[in-house]
């Protein structure tokens, strides 16, 4: 693939640094597109949208027509990976995911092996936004890291993290065990999406704040890094984007034990972390406050630029800390665009 086709996403994982980085926004697709509403009102529940290659694609897609951007993210959900387990999955019209009681451990290592075949549809959305994407642009798949998975499978919803941690320090062995199989499950699925379209795979774990050293070694590095390993074992070579999300002092140890290709850091990262990561061989994507994106203000530019200057002298992916905010203008996500791209 020759640089002029080659996806400037794929030129910063491979350490290139660039003219200016390349741009894309997680939670791109979604409920800041008056577009993504009016689907959204097709699409029945949340789950069945997901699982609708031709409606899923359209999500995935909506964005890039809209904005220059360089890389697509699959429109789908880190909850698919418990539901494909069979736990009990269902939204919650305002308020979000629901999730049933927490099957056996041994229970969920029997559906391992059928799960990723219940997430076909998700390789077949991926096939269809693919043949329609430009060379020149990315596509993303990606998954719920299984820290963040557990969390809502222990606790049934995403706001009760610390019911979570505390489960995790009286039933130490049983979370293990739990950790073993959405590795397993986890491992599968990205294959898949590799397989299926997906030029890089990224790792979200969102709830990575509040971990003692000791416990982000065993529930964070360990499980991403068995992933990895075994996503390469299979075959997939395609680069790997983990954002650690609030591990705050724990990211550095994060960059140097997991082999990724970037490293995702979130609204906190200083400007001395990104340098310190690129200067040990990987590429960083971040870290713009999702609100400050919200708000639009004349800082939202200054704050851009900021980041620009301070890394883009090494592979530099320019993204948020977190996903885009529900009501933040299109306005706004063009103004950024705009400032990093020039369009």
């Amino acid at each position: 693939m020759s640089d002029q086709v080659k996806p400037r996403l794929l030129r910063a994982l491979a350490g290139e640094t660039l003219e200016r980085p390349p741009v894309w926004f997680m939670r791109q697709a979604g409920r800041s597109l008056p577009e993504y509403r009016a689907l959204r009102e097709k699409a029945g529940d949340f789950l069945s949208f997901c699982y609708n290659p031709e409606m899923a694609a359209e999500a995935t897609l909506q964005p890039m027509r809209r904005f220059p951007l360089d890389a697509a993210i699959v429109f789908a959900d880190i909850l698919l990976i418990p539901q494909a387990l069979g736990q009990e999955v269902w939204f919650e019209a305002g308020e979000g995911p629901r999730l049933g009681a927490l099957p056996s451990i041994e229970a969920l290592a029997d559906q391992v092996e059928a799960s990723t075949g219940r997430l076909a549809s998700i390789g077949e959305t991926l096939q269809r936004v693919r043949a329609e994407l430009e060379p020149e642009r990315a596509l993303i798949g990606f998954a719920g890291a299984p820290w963040t998975v557990a969390t809502y499978m222990i606790e049934g919803r995403g706001n009760k993290r610390e019911e979570a941690r505390l489960w995790a320090y009286k039933h130490p062995d049983q979370l293990d065990a739990l950790l073993d199989v959405l590795v397993e499950s986890t491992a599968r699925y990205l294959v898949m999406q590799a397989k299926s379209g997906a030029q890089v795979l990224k790792l979200f774990e969102s709830w990575s704040e509040s971990l003692a050293e000791d416990v982000f070694e065993r529930i964070v590095i360990g499980p991403h890094t068995r992933i990895i390993e075994k996503v390469r074992a299979a075959g997939v070579d395609v680069p790997f984007i983990g954002l650690p999300r609030g591990a705050g002092a724990q990211v550095s140890n994060y960059a140097a034990r997991v082999p990724v290709q970037a490293v995702g850091l979130d609204t906190q990262a200083t400007f001395k972390l990104g340098q310190e990561i690129q200067a040990g061989g990987k590429a960083i994507q971040g870290a713009l406050d999702n609100l400050l994106l919200l708000a639009g203000t004349p800082a939202l530019e200054a704050r851009i630029d900021a980041l620009i200057e301070a890394w883009n002298q090494g592979p530099y992916i320019f993204n948020l800390g977190h996903g885009v905010m529900p009501s933040t203008p299109v306005e706004h996500l063009e103004r950024a665009i705009r400032r990093v791209t020039g369009k």
